[in-house]
């Protein structure tokens, strides 16, 4: 009798897993191996294009994916201006041996080359204002006096109104700049309107000059 409660007693005491195909309390787990291939396309480049309405580049941030499945960021702290017509550019490799692509090399001469501003006038044949472009500013010669100006969206424009009683030469001119997309001048009762049509958003100074105004963007 004495044997057989020795022996139950042994057998209460036993620790066994209810399941022993799962690993015991303690144990971590060992990540699942197999023969299916996961592997992405390598990063060669991407473009990110960029909204008119940008003018610097705060920080960049990237999404990585681990082995194990999760998810983290690394980023990059920046404060730099930039032009938003140019795309940001992501790829991979060492600086030092990278071997810039066709297109790489033409961003490079578009963006260590200084550029050689762009001069345009449109004269009217008869009474009105003349047009110059230089760079990023407009200038409208005249001696008639600005009356107003403002900013209209969608798309993007400049409205100046100039007061005179005297009719001017209405005219269009479109693909005037690659900023400046197209200039219209109007006539209107005892003044005229030049709309200043831009390639994206803007702001703007408008300042008097001896000659006439300026519109500088920004």
């Amino acid at each position: 009798m004495k044997v057989l409660s020795l022996f139950a007693l042994l057998i209460l005491t036993l620790h066994a897993r209810e399941n022993p195909f799962f690993p015991p309390e303690g144990e971590k787990d060992i990540f699942i191996t197999t023969n299916k291939d996961n592997s992405k396309i390598p990063l060669k480049q991407a473009a990110i294009t960029l909204p008119s309405q940008a003018r610097v580049l705060q920080k960049v941030t990237i999404e990585l994916k681990n082995l194990d499945g999760s998810i983290e960021t690394k980023s990059i702290e920046l404060d730099n201006s930039i032009d938003w017509h140019l795309p940001i550019f992501i790829s991979q490799g060492y600086r030092e041996t990278a071997v810039p692509t066709p297109k790489e090399k033409e961003l490079s001469k578009t963006t260590t080359t200084t550029p050689t501003p762009t001069k345009k006038n449109d004269i009217q044949n008869g009474i009105g204002p003349k047009l110059s472009v230089e760079g990023k500013s407009l200038k409208v010669t005249t001696k008639n006096e600005a009356i107003r100006n403002f900013l209209i969206a969608n798309p993007h424009r400049i409205v100046i109104d100039f007061n005179s009683s005297a009719e001017v030469t209405s005219f269009v001119k479109k693909d005037f700049d690659k900023v400046f997309q197209e200039v219209r001048v109007g006539n209107h009762k005892n003044y005229y309107r030049v709309v200043i049509e831009l390639d994206g958003f803007y702001k703007y100074n408008f300042k008097k000059v001896d000659d006439g105004y300026i519109v500088e963007l920004k």
